[in-house]
């Protein structure tokens, strides 16, 4: 199979898309298809290949106000060209936008059958960020763009939803994967302890992006319990601010490669309180290391938590909830390890090989749509 990749983000950028984009590469180099990748450019970061594919980088400006986050800015004609010399089999669009919106054109032109993953509740956005009356206009771009895909994909039921609720059709649920081997209760690394829990303090940790719309202040409700410290993992256009929101806090920045794996696992709970997950990988990861994670009843997480078993979901904006679930888990060592235990069992199962071999079920439904719509 030939697939052409076009997505909205890429390396060097790291967040929720180019972490599925990357995984879905290295499955099909392995399974020996062929890829194209088509994004947006960081001025001479973003690789010219990744898993043996040839990256296309497409001129891009950056988006004001969070400068390390870039909007591909290419005519179709570009991606025209590309699309027709790659000639591919299903043109597979990553949390489709501004020029997933142009490629999902251009491949109905070149009358080419089209996968849209629908990833980031972007119109929600708009409130956290002073746009309020931006919201039901960007909603209806959803919409307008998905309808143009042969199939939409969203990663969570509460997803799938949304966009049937505004009108796209032909959408499916494909979730993610999560690398159990990466993240797993046995990179608990006692040294990290002793240097964020030095008097054996239970550790309550986020990690992701510092943004506005991970709600990362939330923590704050958490800051005195007894006996805790809180780590925040990652980087983003809010540290500044959340350093001085919460000052308790150890702000570790992003981490990579053996470290990121060491400190989930090193942590005693895992809070990720944004109420604008479409999904939220970084709770299968916890999952994964043996955290026991809580987060809002909306969105992704209401798939990925088993309430009470898994770990605790609590009303949305109910913040004195959150402290009640916190404390319930941090006081009570033995729960703590069985929610874990479970959560860990619930999810080491779902493999990145088995999430994106469902992808290609999908590819090939995609395929079969789009030669029936040609022959009606």
């Amino acid at each position: 199979m030939k697939v052409a990749i076009v997505a909205e983000s890429f390396l060097p950028q790291i967040n929720g898309v180019t972490h599925s984009v990357l995984r879905l590469l290295e499955h099909l180099r392995d399974r020996g298809h062929q890829a194209i990748v088509l994004a947006p450019a960081t001025t001479g970061r973003t690789p010219r290949r990744y898993a043996g594919f040839r990256v296309v980088s497409l001129p891009s400006v950056p988006v004001p106000g969070y400068p390390s986050v870039r909007v591909a800015a290419t005519p179709q004609w570009v991606l025209e060209r590309e699309l027709a010399a790659f000639a591919p089999d299903v043109v597979h669009v990553a949390a489709p936008f501004v020029i997933g919106n142009s490629a999902l054109l251009v491949a109905r032109r070149l009358g080419l059958p089209s996968v849209a993953i629908y990833q980031t509740e972007i119109p929600s956005y708009a409130a956290r960020y002073g746009l309020p009356q931006a919201e039901p206009l960007l909603w209806r771009w959803v919409r307008t763009v998905h309808q143009l895909a042969t199939l939409t994909l969203a990663p969570s039921r509460y997803a799938r939803e949304q966009l049937t609720d505004i009108g796209v059709q032909r959408v499916g649920i494909w979730g993610r994967g999560v690398d159990s081997e990466r993240f797993d209760p046995r990179k608990r690394d006692p040294a990290f302890r002793r240097r964020y829990a030095p008097h054996g303090e239970r550790l309550i940790g986020y990690v992701g992006r510092l943004a506005s719309e991970k709600q990362i202040e939330d923590l704050a409700v958490l800051a005195d319990l007894p006996r805790t410290r809180t780590v925040v993992i990652g980087d983003g256009p809010r540290r500044e601010q959340l350093q001085r929101a919460l000052p308790r806090a150890r702000f570790l920045g992003q981490l990579t490669g053996e470290a990121l794996p060491r400190a989930m696992a090193s942590l005693d709970l895992f809070v990720h309180p944004g109420e604008l997950e479409t999904f939220c990988q970084t709770i299968q990861e916890a999952q994964a290391s043996g955290v026991a994670p809580i987060a809002p009843a909306r969105g992704g997480p209401l798939d990925l938590i088993d309430s009470s078993r898994t770990g605790w979901l609590y009303e949305p904006g109910d913040l004195s909830q959150l402290r009640a679930r916190a404390r319930d888990l941090l006081g009570d060592d033995h729960k703590r390890s069985r929610f874990g235990a479970d959560a860990r069992a619930a999810v080491e199962h779902r493999t990145w090989p088995l999430m994106c071999e469902q992808l290609l079920t999908f590819y090939a439904e995609a395929i079969s749509e789009h030669r029936s719509t040609k022959i009606r």
